[in-house]
């Protein structure tokens, strides 16, 4: 028996020394990444698992959690992760032996050699075993794929929860602004309904003309018709984020106001951490990984395959007067000779999907420092810009009392303090929308830096 199989060894060696060569990565696809950032954030601090916590919004905390659990978009990535690992279970059993048992029965009537008719009743249990040799590392790259993939889908099961954490966290910081807008417009109506009520006493006792209380409630007007754009914009904004954490869309509840917002020390990494952080990245590096073994896969099919296989039984019938023991052992060894070219355009398949795979995985690390810096560059340039906007709110405000008090003693036409009115609205709404986009920013930077750390 050791003859045969050595013999059928050889040839497979024999054979497979005219397999292809598998090539290498394209070079270009290694990225180096950079000793220091582009941009530098004067105070920082390190990432916590936690780091929704940082804004000091219990609610906000709260939402973020439960996105995490039930957001739909979570859940179907986590069943992929589950289908990947179960096709890795199944895969190892390509390097086990294959066992089966099994009967064979019946009833038959036929002529025996004297001519007679009889009946016979007979079974033939059998037990029956086969086994495929790894010599070339066929079902060993099968695993590794697998492996692979089940570890591409758990790192982008966990890029989905980073993504709906930073989305939640974003809506929720959002929702609190347009409350802020809201709240600054219904001050401005105050203020506005006052200034009509002042031009219409002026000119129902004929001190002025009709032209200054139609601009008074020309502006009145112009504000209110705000109003209802936002309250639809903020239960627009409650829907979202209520679909987001996996509920129907209804109301949000609170925590607290824009103003009452912590804003944290900007995370800070290195570069050359980043890439270890990153879930989409490593996700990329795994889908690398399993592509070179379907690379592998694809080059043993220029192999032979050897098959080793086993029968046992007995032989039950009434025309024996004892069963009868049967069993066979032997082996197979099959290689391609001529397939027309199939096999190497499996392979060149492979190779080219490793490629791709490749340059996505470059892609995947240049995005990561693109995305990064961008949000650094524009974090380390709100706050000279918030700074700007305060002064400026602090001028606009001294003119408009400026423009007030000068309307009333009947200096200057009504329109002056129309202007004042508007730049003021403009730059306290501009003050919300930059204090917004300071906190927003913060929760793309947690983003684009991986989360939580390893």
């Amino acid at each position: 028996m050791r003859r045969p199989i050595a013999l059928m060894a050889t040839c497979a060696l024999a054979v497979s020394a005219c397999a292809p060569t598998l090539q290498e990565a394209p070079p270009g696809t290694a990225v180096t990444p950079p000793t220091e950032w582009r941009t530098s954030l004067e105070v920082t601090a390190p990432i916590e698992d936690d780091w929704w916590n940082a804004f000091g919004d219990p609610q906000l905390s709260r939402l973020v959690e439960q996105a995490r659990a039930n957001n739909a978009d979570v859940q179907v990535a986590a069943a992929r992760v589950e289908e990947a690992r179960a096709t890795e279970r199944g895969s190892r059993g390509f390097l086990l032996p294959s066992v089966g048992a099994g009967a064979e029965g019946g009833v038959r009537r036929e002529v025996s050699p004297f001519g007679q008719a009889q009946t016979s009743v007979a079974a033939q249990p059998a037990f029956r075993a086969s086994y495929e040799l790894d010599l070339f590392g066929t079902n060993a790259a099968r695993i590794d794929a697998a492996e692979a993939g089940a570890a591409a889908s758990a790192a982008g099961a966990e890029a989905a929860r980073l993504s709906v954490s930073a989305a939640t966290a974003s809506g929720y910081i959002t929702l609190l602004a347009l409350d802020k807008r809201l709240s600054v417009l219904e001050e401005t109506l105050v203020a506005r309904q006052e200034a009509v009520k002042f031009a219409r006493d002026r000119a129902e006792v004929g001190y002025t003309s009709q032209l200054p209380l139609r601009q008074a409630e020309a502006e009145y007007q112009a504000t209110a018709q705000l109003v209802p754009q936002l309250k639809a914009q903020i239960a627009r904004q409650e829907n979202a984020l209520s679909v987001l954490t996996g509920e129907l869309p209804g109301a949000i509840e609170r925590g607290g106001t824009l103003v009452d917002l912590r804003q944290p020390p900007a995370p800070a990494t290195l570069p050359s951490e980043l890439l270890r952080r990153r879930p989409d990245v490593a996700a990329a590096e795994y889908r690398v990984a399993a592509a070179d073994a379907q690379m592998r896969v694809a080059r043993a099919d220029f192999m032979p395959s050897i098959d080793l296989g086993a029968a046992a039984g007995v032989v039950l019938s009434d025309l024996l007067a004892d069963p009868v023991s049967v069993w066979s052992l032997g082996g197979s060894i099959l290689a391609p000779i001529f397939q027309g070219g199939k096999l190497q355009a499996q392979l060149d398949g492979a190779t080219a999907q490793r490629d791709q795979a490749a340059w996505a995985y470059r892609s995947a690390v240049l995005n990561a420092f693109r995305e990064v810096e961008d949000r650094m560059a524009v974090l380390a340039n709100l706050k000279e810009q918030e700074v700007a906007l305060e002064a400026q709110q602090v001028a606009v405000a001294d003119a408009l009392r400026h423009a007030r008090n000068r309307y009333r003693a009947g200096y200057t036409p009504y329109i002056e303090q129309v202007d004042a009115q508007r730049a003021l609205l403009g730059v306290e709404l501009s003050l919300v929308q930059v204090r917004t986009d300071e906190l927003t920013t913060l929760v793309g930077l947690y983003q684009a830096l991986g989360g939580a750390p390893e």
